[in-house]
């Protein structure tokens, strides 16, 4: 593929070369989900086996995804993600968000969905999958910790657009509430502890941003920053940019120890609600 002149200094023109087609960036999304191995892939995206090879060849010659050989006889690899792959997940989540907007959606920007939108049903759909190995946050109070509890039979996850955010006028529609939201986790964070039952709150900030607002509101759960969208990635989270970043929409997923999740709440209107209902269903996965 030949390029003018012009655009061998422009990084935009070069990010196309890389990822070249929708195929590739459809790769790109699937080995975020956890699709590593070749025949999962194929499967996922209904691509040949000849042109499957090829984009996965391309993706490797440009840095994106590496592979690794996790069988020998025969031989099979598996396709991770490099630094730089890494990297374009945000552009992932940008592009889910505005397909999700212009395309699939309203046009409306909003922290919540309407109950027949594709959102919704792509939330839902999470039901009965399991979280991709190997998808680890960074946390906002010292140590990393595991995004589900290792001894735990239940975590709840609970993805909130941001803390301290002044939104702005309008507000957007269901970006409020956050600090609400994590104040009456952490009231209910005896009655979580006594069912046994994990728990995880998930944002697009920064781990300072979080640690801040821990430390503020005594919040005695890890909250883990989705800074990088690998999270989101990796499970098509909805997300909608709001005071100049990326953010997730408020949500809330019970997982159980062997990394399936069991239960959704979206979208999340009532939070009182959700919270109490949160721990109704995850108590329930321990008994």
């Amino acid at each position: 593929m030949r390029m003018h002149n012009a655009d061998e200094t422009c990084g935009t023109a070069q990010a196309a070369m890389v990822l070249g087609d929708w195929w590739n960036v459809l790769v790109l999304r699937e080995v975020a989900r956890g699709h590593v191995r070749f025949d999962a892939l194929a499967a996922e995206i209904g691509l040949s086996r000849k042109v499957l090879t090829e984009r996965l060849g391309r993706l490797v010659a440009h840095g994106v995804l590496h592979r690794s050989l996790y069988q020998r006889r025969p031989v099979r690899y598996e396709y991770l993600l490099t630094d730089a792959g890494a990297a374009l997940l945000p552009l992932l989540v940008a592009m889910q968000d505005w397909g999700d907007r212009w395309v699939l959606g309203d046009g409306g920007l909003t922290a919540t969905a309407r109950q027949d939108g594709a959102e919704h049903a792509r939330v839902h759909a999470l039901t009965g999958t399991r979280l991709p190995d190997g998808i680890e946050l960074p946390a906002a109070q010292g140590p990393d910790v595991p995004l589900i509890a290792p001894d735990a039979p239940a975590t709840v996850l609970f993805a909130y657009p941001g803390t301290g955010i002044d939104w702005g006028e309008p507000p957007i529609p269901g970006a409020a509430g956050c600090t609400l939201e994590n104040r009456l986790f952490r009231d209910a964070w005896p009655d979580f502890q006594a069912a046994g039952v994990a728990l995880r709150g998930i944002s697009t900030q920064l781990p300072y941003e979080q640690a801040e607002f821990a430390r503020t509101e005594r919040i005695p759960y890890p909250l883990l920053s989705d800074a990088g969208h690998r999270l989101a990635a990796a499970l098509r989270l909805p997300a909608f940019r709001g005071a100049g970043r990326l953010r997730h929409k408020r949500l809330i997923l019970v997982v159980d120890a062997e990394r399936t999740v069991r239960d959704v709440l979206f979208p999340v209107d009532d939070i009182p609600y959700a919270v109490a209902e949160a721990l109704r269903l995850a108590a329930g996965r321990t008994a």
